[in-house]
């Protein structure tokens, strides 16, 4: 008979005539990442994916395709707003691509930051009774976003193809190389943002509310609808300390050869990131001890 019990004291297992016990216990620090732990749950990472894909649009006629829908749409939109009726320059690039390509990295990162921002009012029921890494469930959703952000990539890529058949002045770089590193950077920032707000809202409840609010705001100075070329040199500085705006412009400098970034931003901007993980999960790591009871 195994029998479950949690101290305040170093992970042991120890056995007595009759019973084995094992003990589980908190992190030991904040920035404690139980990296082997959760590849021991990587089977319950991949239910959790399977689960919550086929959940997403269960009961829907055109279930995965509005992967591709719902881009195209708010795409088409902001053609119609900001480029034929506002007339806001996309640096030569055609403007069906430019804004595409902005939505597609966009709603990858806001969707990982809200879907992760309910971790664990949303979870409470199962962290009561069962015992795993609580990392997985953040972790888990930013795999299942992944899925539809590489749907809507391909999408792009379509239509890429199109223009470029077409004739369209578009040069790709040589930083189409580093699109790996780009996403992963793009995943690490959902999930670093997606820690610290499901953490804080165990104790401010109103921020898993206005967490969608304030990634509607945040999108509008992070250059998906205008390029970083057109913001006046006073205020550049300001945009550039947002961690997702050197990625958006390099991921359109990859493909379309056109985008003002540099190396220097690209390396600033990845260190915003790392910090912004480090303190999710620092902040993760100390909700999680009290997760039961503050939920």
């Amino acid at each position: 008979m195994h029998k479950i019990v949690s101290f305040l004291k170093p992970k042991e297992v120890f056995a007595s005539s009759e019973q084995n016990w094992t003990v589980i216990t908190p992190a030991r620090g904040l920035l404690h990442v139980p990296w082997r732990e959760i590849w021991e749950y990587r089977e319950l990472i991949g239910m959790m994916v399977h689960r919550d894909y086929k959940a997403l649009y269960r009961q829907t006629i055109l279930g995965s395709i509005w992967h591709v829908i719902q881009p195209l749409i708010q795409t088409l939109m902001f053609v119609l707003v900001f480029s034929r009726i506002l007339k806001i320059p996309t640096d030569g690039i055609p403007p069906l691509l430019f804004f595409l390509s902005g939505i597609v990295c966009w709603r990858y990162f806001s969707e990982c930051v809200t879907k992760t921002a309910t971790t664990f009012i949303s979870n409470q029921s199962i962290f009561d009774k069962i015992y795993f890494p609580r990392l997985i469930v953040p972790i888990s959703q930013v795999l299942v976003n992944l899925l539809g952000f590489l749907v809507q990539i391909g999408l792009f890529l379509v239509l890429y193809l199109v223009f470029l058949m077409k004739g369209a002045a578009l040069q790709p770089d040589w930083r189409l190389v580093v699109l790996p590193v780009l996403i992963f950077e793009l995943a690490a920032l959902g999930l670093g943002v997606g820690c610290l707000v499901s953490a804080l809202a165990t104790r401010y409840r109103d921020l898993s509310v206005g967490v969608g609010f304030v990634i509607q705001i945040w999108m509008y100075g992070s250059c998906v609808v205008y390029p970083l070329s057109e913001v006046s040199p006073n205020l550049r500085w300001m945009i550039q300390l947002n961690p997702i705006v050197p990625i958006i412009e390099a991921f359109r400098c990859a493909f379309m050869g056109v985008g003002t970034v540099t190396f220097s931003q690209i390396l600033f901007g990845a260190i915003i990131s790392a910090i912004i993980v480090v303190m999710g999960i620092m902040v993760f790591n100390k909700v999680e001890r009290t997760s039961v009871d503050s939920a």
